[in-house]
């Protein structure tokens, strides 16, 4: 009995990852770079075949990598059966098409496998309409004849004006869609709106951080909930709002969407009343996975993005998380090579620039609970001081 051919769809995609040397990011950086594609990857179903590695003084604008190294990845994607070709970094209409028809197979940049990340865990109405609108936005200045096949929602007679292309009806199908959910998207932030105004004037405090650093296991901890806490990418995407009580306080604790290095701007534009939640906190919890090897250039992207959202100027408590998973390594005495990050103990990790930050900060571990009596304490003195403030009335009670 012949054994049937086992279907495409039976196993997960295949895929190979791009990334470019260039005088801006050295060869350590793009190996990061695409050590977190390969998540990104992996939280989309795929799995990694191959990467490939090109040294260019800047991305080629036609092809992203130069002709041979094209060729040579065209060759293993067809001698391997590779489904998915990932770029590392978006890539323009005119380079995209022109990839295509070289590899013949699916292209994707970081931008769009983060879209795909983010549509896949959309799990509310507010998180979809958003995610919808950041892929239609992508996907216009995008569109080719591949993208035909896109679905007529008005009536065929007079759908078309006089000599109008098929792929100028797609584009005008589009721009309405982005109207649509944009109308749709203004009417979800005013809901949001006034929910938020509905709360009172307890003293409100937001999770921030780099994707997957724990802040839902963190949220979980504070205010004994069983939100999804996974280890993959973007595990959460809906803002959840939870009244916690530490001692005699109340306040609102909100978990919030994680950011990630290269975070396309048209996410960023879409979430804006979910990032709402970090802009009117009066404290945030930057939680920092101090198990990563490149925890300081997260906590830059963190920074960077809350600027970005106008956030820059809250509150923060540091709370550095993860270090039951803190790997040392001791360095030899008579070992004269450089010092690297797993030989510094966690101890001297504290003695560095994280104790001379303005921030206060903390160092713990939401899986095992290890200092979170100390994180407690500190969290409520912080939201003392903004409740004595905003109740001087209530004074007495401290």
């Amino acid at each position: 009995m012949i054994e049937k051919e086992k279907k495409p769809d039976d196993r997960p995609e295949r895929a190979v990852l791009i990334g470019l040397v260039t005088p801006a990011q050295n060869k350590e950086k793009v190996e990061e770079y695409l050590n977190e594609l390969d998540f990104l990857v992996e939280t989309a179903g795929g799995v990694v075949k191959k990467r490939f590695v090109q040294k260019l003084n800047y991305p080629n604008p036609q092809t992203y990598v130069g002709s041979g190294k094209l060729e040579e990845i065209f060759q293993y994607v067809k001698a391997e059966d590779v489904d998915l070709v990932v770029f590392d970094d978006e890539l323009g209409p005119s380079q995209l098409r022109n990839i295509e028809k070289v590899l013949e197979c699916k292209i994707l940049d970081r931008t769009n496998l983060i879209l795909d990340i983010f549509a896949r865990r959309a799990q509310t109405a507010h998180a979809k309409v958003q995610v919808e609108l950041a892929q239609y936005q992508y996907l216009l200045p995008r569109l080719t004849r591949m993208w035909t096949h896109l679905e007529r929602q008005r009536g065929g007679i007079g759908l078309r004006g006089p000599g109008e292309s098929e792929i100028e009806t797609d584009r005008r199908i589009i721009r309405d869609k982005i109207s649509l959910l944009k109308k749709r998207l203004q009417e979800i932030d005013k809901q949001k709106a006034t929910q938020r105004k509905n709360r009172g004037k307890l003293v409100r405090i937001a999770l921030v951080g780099y994707t997957n650093v724990g802040k839902s296991t963190l949220m979980n901890l504070l205010s004994k909930s069983d939100i999804l806490a996974e280890n993959k990418l973007f595990a959460t995407l809906d803002t959840t709002v939870r009244k916690v009580v530490i001692e005699n306080l109340p306040f609102l604790l909100s978990d919030t969407v994680g950011f990630i290095r290269k975070l396309p701007t048209a996410l960023i534009e879409s979430f804006k009343s979910t990032l709402d939640e970090v802009r009117e906190s009066d404290i945030l919890i930057h939680v920092i996975d101090i198990s990563h090897p490149e925890f300081e250039d997260q906590i830059k992207t963190v920074n960077e993005t809350l600027t970005e959202i106008g956030a820059g100027d809250k509150d923060v408590i540091m709370v550095f998380n993860k270090i039951d998973a803190f790997r040392f390594v001791r360095k030899e005495e008579d070992d004269l090579t450089e010092p690297i990050r797993e030989n510094i103990s966690l101890d001297e990790l504290k003695a560095t620039w994280m104790s001379r930050e303005n921030q206060p900060c903390i160092f713990l571990s939401a899986k095992t609970k290890e200092n979170y009596p100390e994180f407690k304490k500190l969290l409520y003195d912080h939201i003392r001081a903004v409740h004595a403030v905003r109740y001087p009335y209530n004074n007495f009670l401290y």
